[in-house]
């Protein structure tokens, strides 16, 4: 685990098992841990499932094309978890920059774990 002080870089996470950039230009990070079960990415994505047994939702895939991007940006944008900063992150990996829900207003990758 990354102490508080280390940048993380959304061009390395998950991206072992990634496919390539240009099928998948866009990827999800999903702070699992912080998921308390409100269900509005399911209500905005079909990519999104809540499971009613756990309370926490999940992504049927975390890598994404155009198609599926305005749905998944609806979700990210739609949690409430961390006081409506989101635990739900799409980030374009050509440039490695969130889409959203970007609190920030910058770009940068707003993960904290």
């Amino acid at each position: 685990m990354a102490d508080a002080d280390d940048h993380v870089d959304p061009s390395e996470i998950g991206e072992q098992d990634g496919p390539p950039i240009e099928e998948k230009p866009y990827k999800i990070i999903f702070e699992a841990n912080k998921c308390f079960g409100a269900g509005k990415c399911a209500e905005k994505s079909r990519n999104w499932t809540l499971d009613l047994d756990t309370g926490i939702a999940k992504p049927e895939t975390y890598f994404i094309d155009e198609e599926e991007l305005d749905h998944n940006v609806a979700a990210a944008e739609a949690c409430p978890a961390k006081k409506d900063r989101g635990i739900i992150h799409v980030v374009d990996r050509r440039t490695n920059e969130e889409i959203a829900p970007d609190p920030n207003g910058d770009g940068s990758l707003s993960v904290d774990w």
